[in-house]
């Protein structure tokens, strides 16, 4: 079944903040709560549909992948929306407490799970985009602590049961008629208290670093390709995979060609006279062609577009091809004449029965030199 989209489902507009979207999804997820519709599947449909829209547009990056290019845009980040009411609460159990004071057990604590995702911009020029190139891109990231080993804990220590859940991670509370497990506030749902905590990553377990990636661009690249670096991300927790790393690219205008597509579009001017008479010129092309001769047409009109096929970008979708060059001419008309152009030119009018003898002349009809 085809999905529906993030913006309709929490009923917001494409440029909500990131409050109203918060606001939006806490009024559908206490409508459709499934402790509030015990055996209703339709609801239970609509809890996890607006949590999926919810994850997706709170983030930053995915938001901009979904803006841009829908749900095919979420394809490449490993994000396929929500198993279950487990998988939902063990990802927002504490908003769920903010909303509502309220959660559903889990075993978050134990549950592996991938690790943040981030996005680096590189920004290329044409030619770059044109040949492909390798950049080496510098970016940092959370790394689990080499002291702790990513534990939190001073090395040789171990961490306490926490007295308040005694290591469960939940606590039970009273809403209504229901018993709701909780996130545990002392210990934040671990089951554990660390009481001599690492002095390097003072018990996070995770620093941040630099790190040095090279990265190879294929050529054909357009403003928006992303390439994705698996587990170049940051680190997974209790055990699950390190996220990955989306080089999202950004090609910088050139001053000759535009684009679109694979196709390049430029434009060249010429004298009226060469328009008229027809002439040959060397333009530059991408690549190691250098130039490339085209021939103008006699009779040439402003505007007038020449096709080059197979001189535009290579593709990334039909592998060697390449798009095509397109060539608009633009005609220029001399805005000062010398007096031996003038006599020409109105010689020329004379051949066509124009008259400019310089002597003030009745308007010409126009309407009559039209044929219906």
């Amino acid at each position: 079944m085809e999905k529906r989209d993030y913006y309709e489902i929490l009923g917001v507009p494409r440029d909500a903040d990131d409050d109203q979207i918060k606001r939006a999804y806490r009024k559908l997820a206490l409508k459709y709560h499934p402790d509030r519709n015990p055996g209703d599947k339709e609801a239970e449909e609509r809890f996890k549909e607006a949590a999926e829209a919810y994850e997706v547009l709170r983030d930053r990056e995915k938001r901009e992948l979904y803006d841009r290019f829908g749900h095919a845009g979420l394809e490449g980040t490993g994000f396929r929306g929500f198993s279950g009411f487990d998988d939902i609460f063990s990802s927002f159990g504490d908003i769920f407490e903010d909303f509502f004071g309220f959660g559903r057990r889990s075993n978050r604590r134990s549950r592996p799970r991938q690790g943040p995702s981030l996005r680096y911009d590189l920004e290329l020029t044409l030619e770059e985009a044109f040949s492909g190139t390798e950049e080496e891109i510098v970016f940092h990231r959370m790394d689990n602590c080499t002291v702790c080993d990513g534990t939190g804990l001073t090395p040789g220590t171990q961490p306490e049961i926490c007295s308040t859940c005694q290591g469960r991670g939940q606590v039970i509370r009273s809403q209504g008629f229901f018993q709701i497990s909780t996130t545990c506030p002392s210990c934040h749902g671990q089951g554990q208290i660390i009481t001599d905590p690492c002095k390097k990553c003072g018990g996070r377990g995770k620093v941040k670093v630099e790190r040095k990636v090279t990265v190879k661009i294929p050529a054909g690249v357009d403003n928006g390709s992303q390439l994705r670096l698996q587990g170049e991300g940051e680190p997974g927790e209790n055990g699950g995979p390190p996220g990955d790393l989306f080089v999202v690219v950004h090609v910088r205008d050139h001053e000759f060609f535009s684009r679109d597509g694979d196709d390049l579009i430029c434009q060249i001017p010429v004298s009226f006279v060469q328009a008229a008479l027809g002439d040959t010129f060397q333009i530059p092309v991408l690549g190691n062609e250098g130039e490339h001769e085209i021939t103008i047409p006699k009779g040439t009109q402003p505007g007038d577009v020449i096709r080059i096929k197979g001189q535009g970008m290579p593709s990334l979708r039909y592998g060697r091809n390449r798009g095509d060059l397109f060539v608009r001419v633009l005609v220029k008309i001399p805005e000062k004449l010398t007096q031996q152009q003038r006599e020409i030119l109105e010689a020329f009018a004379e051949t066509e029965g124009i008259s400019f003898s310089g002597k003030k002349k009745k308007g010409k009809n126009f309407w009559k030199k039209i044929t219906i």
